[in-house]
Parts: structure tokens; C-alpha cells; sequence
């Protein structure tokens, strides 16, 4: 290489140095700018923490301190919690208890006020074709003061017999439907005009004013 080849070419940037082997002084910096140099590690650097080699800081004390209030209010917690459930079940199973009980009372005192109602029953006077007549036919005043007499269930009027049926339907005039001879027992048995022909009630009849009873 001449040296018109050297003077004409300018030096490699970035190198610090020129062709001809002499060295190029750093770029000019004025005071107050220069770039401060770290030290690895230090203060407000930042460290890439790297797997099995970066150890945790250990635990301060207001850590350590922190960390078991908070464990603490956590037990608490969960204590109340369990003392909430135990006694919201208490309760649910005390009503429960409560239902049985009513629904057992109710039903108790249906059954007794079942009973202690009795049904009322209709009597009605019939001849001995099984018609409806007049209720005075069975009244033991009416017959007694007519001549009759009762016997065995029937009433006797000027050789005519009579007799009540309980709980049949139809009218003065009409063949009796349904119904029974029999008085029924623990029943109020009344006729249609208003005699009342037995009381009953817990199981207990009083006595018929008529002998067709």
C-alpha cells in the first residue's frame, strides 16, 4: 500500500484506531454527563434470578409476624363458620321436631273431635208398607193418647203398625229409600218436625220418647 493509499483513506469506524496504526482519542463528553458505572449487584440494579442458583430472601420478622395474624384470623374464621352450620342444623332439626309434633297434635285432636261430634241422623215414620207418614204415627204421645202401644220396635195404632227409619230419603207419601230400622248408635236422631228421638256421643244413646226406637 502507498502512502497516497493510506492518507486517502479514512479510518475503520468503531475501532479506536486509524489505517496508520495510530490511535483515535474517545469522543469529547462535557462534564456532568459522564455515564455512571454499577457495580454488579448493587442497589437498584436489576438481577435475573436463575433457577437452583437465586436464593429467597430470608423471612423478616414483620413478615413472620404478619404471616401468623393471618393464619390466625384464618382459624377464627373458620371456627365461627363451623359454629354457624351447627347451629343453623339445630334449628332445622328442632322445627323439624315441632312440625311432627303439631301434625301429630292435629291429627289427634281430629280423631277426638271425630268422635266427640256426632253425625246427625233423620228419622222418619213409616206403616207397615214401608211409606213415609206423618210423624205423629211414632210419637209416643200421639199413639198413647189414640189407643196404640209399642212393642218390639213397632207402634200399634187401631191394628195399623208403624216404625221409624233412620237416615232414608222421600217424602210423607212416598215408598222410603234406603236408610235403616236400626237406630243408629252414637248418633243425634231428630225427625224433620224437630223430635228428637236420641242423643248421642262418645258412643253413648239416650233412650227414644217413642217405643219405635
Amino acid at each position: 500500500m502507498t502512502e497516497n493509499d493510506r492518507s486517502g483513506t479514512p479510518g475503520t469506524p468503531g475501532t479506536g484506531r486509524n489505517d496508520d496504526n495510530t490511535t483515535t482519542p474517545p469522543p469529547y463528553v462535557p462534564a456532568g454527563q459522564e455515564q455512571p458505572t454499577q457495580a454488579p449487584g448493587a442497589r437498584g440494579s436489576i438481577r435475573n434470578q436463575e433457577a437452583g442458583v437465586t436464593r429467597a430472601r430470608p423471612e423478616s420478622l414483620a413478615d413472620k409476624r404478619a404471616r401468623q395474624q393471618a393464619e390466625a384470623a384464618e382459624l377464627v374464621r373458620r371456627q365461627e363458620a363451623d359454629a354457624e352450620f351447627e347451629r343453623k342444623a339445630k334449628l332445622r332439626k328442632r322445627l323439624l321436631v315441632g312440625s311432627g309434633v303439631t301434625v301429630g297434635v292435629v291429627a289427634l285432636v281430629a280423631v277426638w273431635y271425630a268422635v266427640a261430634s256426632p253425625r246427625e241422623v233423620t228419622a222418619q215414620c213409616t206403616d207397615s208398607s214401608d211409606v213415609i207418614v206423618d210423624d205423629d204415627y211414632c210419637d209416643q204421645t200421639y199413639y198413647s193418647s189414640h189407643g196404640g202401644y209399642s212393642s218390639g220396635g213397632f207402634i200399634y195404632i187401631g191394628g195399623n203398625s208403624y216404625r221409624y227409619n233412620y237416615g232414608g230419603a222421600g217424602t210423607v207419601g212416598q215408598k222410603v229409600s234406603g236408610g235403616s230400622y236400626t237406630a243408629p248408635k252414637g248418633a243425634n236422631v231428630s225427625t224433620k218436625s224437630g223430635t228428637t228421638i236420641q242423643r248421642g256421643g262418645f258412643g253413648v244413646s239416650g233412650g227414644s220418647k217413642s217405643g219405635g226406637s
